[in-house]
């Protein structure tokens, strides 16, 4: 329905002011993007953004369409879901991969809504941190952390400007002493991943005014298994370094508290993986599109610092 695209990439553009952004986040072209706000543009006969060759910003006329179509789109969406639960071609069967935190404690709620939105859809969800083959596994999609290595591989943006947070609980806190800086991990106790064999013990981090940085922590405990770094970390083990996903909830009910937050931790981009373009089905592309809907709308609800916000950060 090219019409409700257009109206999605009008209002995320608005939010994110960045036409690049609200491509890199529908996983299409800048020039798709363009042609088509300046089709919108050409069927309300008005002129939504003042343009340059740097900036990007909404006209007065603007402000009040995107004020009417905001709640106008997200029916419009939820309409389109709803009659789709109806169609024999959104039945069927999605097999899925994720790692095991975001599989729990972002995708699973996720996931039950779409499928009580999708009549008669059955899901297959595998829960593990060892990166799942889409091409030898009997899986449909995976969603993973970090750039795809294989160019081969078809990468659907879900949060393409996410963010690893270094963080600890305040038990351990208030013994040890909260470090200043990075270059103080070194003297605290830290809780590490590990992937196939490899432990991650080099966190990576940019400072306002500060060269990037790695350092190399000391890791007092080390695990193959995500979950078990952050219940780790909640029971005072030490510093962990996890995806903010992982632990948005423990930071919101302060059972974490973020560290050294002057400093920018290495980006973490989420990612829908799929072999091919033939495994790209309506069905996988409306889950697609769904879960970044919900995680834009979440971002908004919970007010995301600017540095992990994770579909609307424009860098």
């Amino acid at each position: 329905m090219k019409a409700l695209q257009d109206l999605e990439i009008f209002v995320r553009t608005a939010d994110s002011n960045s036409l690049s952004a609200t491509a890199r986040a529908l996983g299409i072209s800048p020039a798709v993007a363009s042609a088509a706000l300046k089709r919108l543009e050409a069927e309300i006969g008005v002129q939504l953004f003042l343009r340059s060759t740097r900036h990007l910003r909404l006209t007065s006329e603007g402000e009040v369409f995107l004020a009417q179509c905001r709640p106008a789109l997200s029916a419009l969406q939820q309409a389109s879901l709803h009659l789709a639960s109806g169609r024999p071609g959104s039945r069927g069967q999605l097999k899925l991969a994720a790692p095991s935190d975001l599989g729990r404690n972002v995708l699973l709620p996720l996931l039950n809504e779409f499928q009580d939105l999708n009549r008669g859809l059955d899901i297959r969800l595998h829960l593990s941190d060892r990166i799942a083959n889409v091409y030898s596994e009997p899986i449909d999609a995976a969603f993973r952390y970090g750039q795809p290595a294989d160019s081969n591989l078809v990468a659907l943006p879900i949060a393409p400007q996410h963010r690893r947070i270094l963080c600890a609980s305040p038990a351990y806190l208030e013994l040890r002493g909260t470090p200043a800086s990075p270059s103080e991990l070194q003297e605290h106790d830290c809780l590490c991943f590990m992937l196939g064999g490899e432990v991650h013990d080099r966190w990576k981090f940019e400072g306002a005014n500060e060269p990037a940085t790695v350092v190399r922590v000391r890791a007092v405990n080390v695990s193959n298994d995500g979950d078990v770094v952050r219940r780790w970390a909640l029971l005072g083990k030490g510093i962990a370094y996890k995806a903010y996903f992982d632990v948005v909830d423990d930071l919101a009910n302060g059972r974490l508290l973020p560290i050294c937050q002057d400093w920018i931790c290495e980006s973490s981009p989420l990612y829908l993986l799929a072999a091919g373009r033939q495994q790209i089905t309506p069905l996988l592309r409306q889950l697609h599109q769904f879960i970044v809907q919900r995680l834009e709308q979440w971002e908004r609800q919970h007010h995301l610092p600017n540095q992990y916000a994770a579909t609307t950060m424009n860098v």
